[in-house]
């Protein structure tokens, strides 16, 4: 299993925002234990749907601007960024299944 690339206030904007494909930002913290639990099923997620979806973490404790331009109130908060846009977030760790459900009714209501 593969670490999730990790973005930050310099390099968001290109990594997330310019994408071609859709990307999956998940903000988190060193302090935060829903955030490490949820880490691995999101480098699943990340190898499993590379060919459609891009996975990326984001510290929200070192890129405060970044968290607060998208109103991160609480971590993990996941969000799917599709053409620049934010289009689905949620708030908390979540079980794989319900998470690529989630993810997957997100992607096709943008299409």
């Amino acid at each position: 299993m593969t670490d999730l690339q990790t973005v930050d206030e310099q390099t968001f904007t290109e990594v997330v925002l310019r994408s071609a494909k859709p990307v999956l930002v998940d903000f988190w913290a060193e302090w935060c234990p829903p955030c490490h639990q949820i880490a691995p099923v999101l480098a699943q997620i990340g190898a499993e749907r590379n060919d459609q979806l891009t996975v990326v973490k984001i510290n929200a404790d070192e890129n405060p601007a970044i968290a607060a331009s998208y109103r991160v109130m609480a971590l993990p908060t996941l969000a799917l960024f599709h053409h620049g846009e934010l289009i689905w977030s949620v708030v908390g760790a979540r079980p794989k299944a319900k998470l690529l459900k989630e993810l997957d009714d997100a992607l096709l209501a943008a299409v």
